[in-house]
């Protein structure tokens, strides 16, 4: 939108505090290169633009916006004389994209001095070479550090995730070795007892009863209902007694291990009434090999399925062989991360997940996403931990209209109100030294916002922290493909 155009007085623009030390050649030459111009109630310039001007408010009133998913959201407003917006890093020339990083608009006729971005980066360089250097060295230092210590913060993440995984797999596999070698005894001494009732003076229907118990008690097994410890405890007194009753030696060794196949007293009589009885000491051994090996098998199966599970996890976190771009059910991402950060979480803190399974899938880089959440989940550890490591991690999903909300509370001790607007900050942090490097809430924030055009913010009070995030249910028109590491470094605001 262009304004209308009007005599530059130099004695005026020398008034502003940007303009107060120039001499009256510098002036001369600004009031030639640039104009002044009154502009109505509307708007000035769009974001995304291509930045052309440097605008410096004689007088009125200006506010800016920042798009944020379909919204445009008021970031300032100020009726100050001398505050500048527009293209303030037209002397970085085109080493950086040279569009305007907010909108903003007049609320009252306004009039700016407006300097062409061309003359706004000669200016910069002819009067004020060093200031210029140090700026440059400024932007591209600050990036650069930022980008590095943004990888090194993913490689430390990836070297935790990579441990916690480690450990957790090490539990189901440590399982499964240890039930794959019992199981091999417990087959053997099978072998063994088969040997001993074969070579016994047992017909062939003995011997066919005994198998048909064996197939039945196997079934039995894997319809095991599960009993609360002191049902088990009764059971195992009521079997032990049984089988004391019946001349079993060592019945309370057995006993534990019937109770957990399932099998009761009624179940023994059937044996007992199935075959002779000396041949039943036999008979119950064989059947407790028969239970064991069951078990030990079911106990393989678990063990297998949760490296399974683990494995799939990692593949879900990491989105290997997928789409960077795909409608995804955040609920798959949250559990998959959940599990990854499993160590880290630790027991004492207790996760609640507070899912509403109605909302829809959202487009999505799931990737990222999934680097969000575990930046916000590990906030929330840490927070907890500060307090003495006991508290409650509470994961909610829910809709609000258009979007998706994902929001994590914490316990913890809260964020204080002082340093609350500056938590997305690059590089502020609350951590200790070497534990933080302040990118984290900075990262996560332009993944949400810049690249999935969603919304980040926090609400805190001591016990009672919530980040949330909220995403559009629907792609948005706007090109996301932008990376999050290269997203627009800085929010341009008057000053």
């Amino acid at each position: 939108m262009s304004g209308r155009p009007m005599p530059c007085d130099a004695a005026e623009i020398s008034t502003l505090f940007l303009f107060e030390k120039l001499s009256p050649e510098q002036l001369g030459r600004l009031c030639a290169e640039g104009r002044v111009e009154r502009f109505e109630a509307g708007p000035v310039y769009t974001e995304g633009d291509p930045a052309t001007c440097f605008y410096v408010m004689i007088e009125g009133t200006v506010v800016l916006y920042r798009r944020v998913g379909a919204d445009d959201v008021e970031v300032s407003r100020t009726s100050q004389r001398g505050v500048y917006a527009g293209a303030m890093q037209a002397y970085l020339g085109d080493r950086v994209p040279q569009v305007y990083n907010n909108s903003m608009r007049v609320t009252e006729p306004t009039r700016f001095f407006v300097l062409p971005a061309e003359s706004f980066s000669d200016v910069m360089r002819e009067w004020f070479p060093m200031a210029a250097h140090l700026l440059e060295g400024l932007f591209f230092g600050s990036k650069n550090t930022q980008r590095a210590i943004g990888q090194r913060e993913r490689l430390l993440a990836l070297g935790s995730l990579s441990a916690g995984l480690t450990h957790e797999l090490n539990n189901p596999a440590a399982a499964a070795v240890r039930a794959t070698a019992t199981l091999r005894e417990r087959v053997a001494k099978m072998r063994h007892k088969l040997a001993v009732i074969s070579q016994g003076a047992y017909s062939r229907e003995v011997l066919a009863k005994l198998i048909e118990i064996q197939e039945r008690t196997a079934e039995r097994v894997a319809k095991a209902p599960v009993l609360s410890p002191l049902e088990a405890s009764d059971r195992e007194d009521e079997l032990t007694d049984w089988l004391d009753d019946h001349g079993i030696r060592e019945g309370w060794r057995v006993a534990p291990t019937f109770v957990q196949a399932g099998l009761d007293v009624d179940w023994l009589e059937q044996v007992a009434a199935a075959v002779e009885a000396d041949i039943l000491p036999n008979a119950i051994g064989w059947l407790n090999y028969t239970v064991e090996t069951e078990l030990l098998m079911d106990e393989i199966d678990d063990s297998t399925n949760r490296i399974s599970h683990l494995v799939d996890a990692a593949k879900q976190y990491s989105q290997l062989d997928r789409a960077p771009y795909r409608v995804v059910d955040v609920h798959e991402l949250l559990d998959s991360t959940l599990l990854m950060l499993s160590g880290k979480i630790g027991q004492r803190i207790v996760v609640v997940k507070d899912y509403d399974r109605t909302v829809p899938d959202v487009p999505a880089y799931p990737a990222e996403l999934n680097q969000v959440w575990t930046n916000l989940v590990d906030n929330a550890v840490f927070a907890i931990n500060s307090i003495g490591g006991e508290g409650t991690l509470t994961v909610r999903t829910a809709r609000e209209g258009d979007r998706l909300l994902v929001e994590f509370g914490d316990t913890g001790p809260g964020i204080p109100a002082d340093i609350r607007s500056r938590i997305f900050d690059p590089f502020f942090t609350t951590k200790p030294v070497g534990e933080g490097t302040g990118l984290g809430l900075d990262i996560s924030w332009r993944i949400v916002v810049n690249k999935h055009h969603g919304s980040l913010q926090v609400e805190s009070a001591p016990g009672d922290t919530r980040f949330q995030v909220l995403l559009p249910l629907t792609a948005p028109e706007a090109d996301a493909d932008a990376d999050p590491e290269n997203a627009s470094e800085t929010t341009e605001e008057p000053v």
